[in-house]
């Protein structure tokens, strides 16, 4: 960040704003803090960022969600990322900031667009656990270079049509995977800035905060109407973006 006075409430507001919907939801927070922090950060802090508090919110969902861990489904997902992690990290090296943003605002379109207007199609049942790891190897990719760690296990999880609580225990538990072996190599390459570790604990009470929240207003919406709601900001983010 430059010291712009509004930069830190900006990077504050995204980081509850994140934790509030992934609290709600499950997932997102890197898709909606990462639309606002790539105003004000560069990729490598936002990746960083979204990893580190992506960790904590992930985190306690897998704990949560332990017993219901289907460690078969599980591993073709988590090998493939393993591999392609190190590419996404590599790429986030020397990626351009502009190109990385408008990359997120077409993908955040991209998604939102499938996931309100899909058609009803047949369950995918090809591929078996080679397809689930070539799955896990972009994703793998696409969480290293940009933090945005399980949406394309999201998206094939619900292609393969599996039921909703299936769905949770995988994609979560592989962002989990994925947050840790990209830190752990960002962290390794020794990219990580004080300015970073700064910025994580200054915005580590807005991520409890957000969470908190997310978690008590669980519930209070039905689930079509929540859906709406979360794919039309992801939708808005990702036009704001492409501006």
């Amino acid at each position: 960040m430059d010291g712009f006075p509004l930069e830190i409430p900006i990077f504050l507001v995204a980081t509850f704003a994140g934790a509030l919907v992934a609290g709600l939801s499950g997932f997102a927070f890197g898709l909606i803090a990462a639309s606002i922090w790539l105003y004000i950060l560069n990729p490598l802090q936002t990746a960083s960022l979204i990893m580190a508090f992506g960790l904590i919110v992930q985190g306690y969902s897998v704990y949560k969600l332990r017993s219901a861990v289907n460690w078969k489904k599980l591993w073709p997902f988590v090998l493939g990322a393993a591999l392609g992690v190190p590419f996404g990290v590599a790429i986030l090296s020397w990626a351009n900031p502009v190109h990385v943003r408008a990359g997120v605002g077409a993908f955040l379109i991209l998604y939102s667009l499938y996931a309100l207007f899909r058609p009803a199609i047949a369950p995918i049942k090809a591929g078996g656990a080679m397809a689930d790891a070539v799955v896990g190897f972009l994703n793998g990719v696409l969480g290293g270079m940009t933090g945005l760690a399980g949406i394309l296990v999201t998206i094939w999880c619900g292609l393969r049509g599996w039921p909703k609580d299936v769905q949770r225990a995988v994609f979560q538990p592989v962002a989990v995977a994925i947050f840790l072996m990209s830190a752990l190599w960002i962290g390794a390459s020794g990219s990580v800035t004080s300015e970073t570790v700064q910025l994580f604990l200054l915005g580590l009470p807005a991520l409890f905060a957000g969470t908190w929240l997310g978690l008590k207003l669980f519930g209070q919406l039905d689930e079509p109407a929540f859906r709406k709601v979360v794919l039309a900001l992801l939708l808005g983010s990702g036009a704001v973006l492409m501006l």
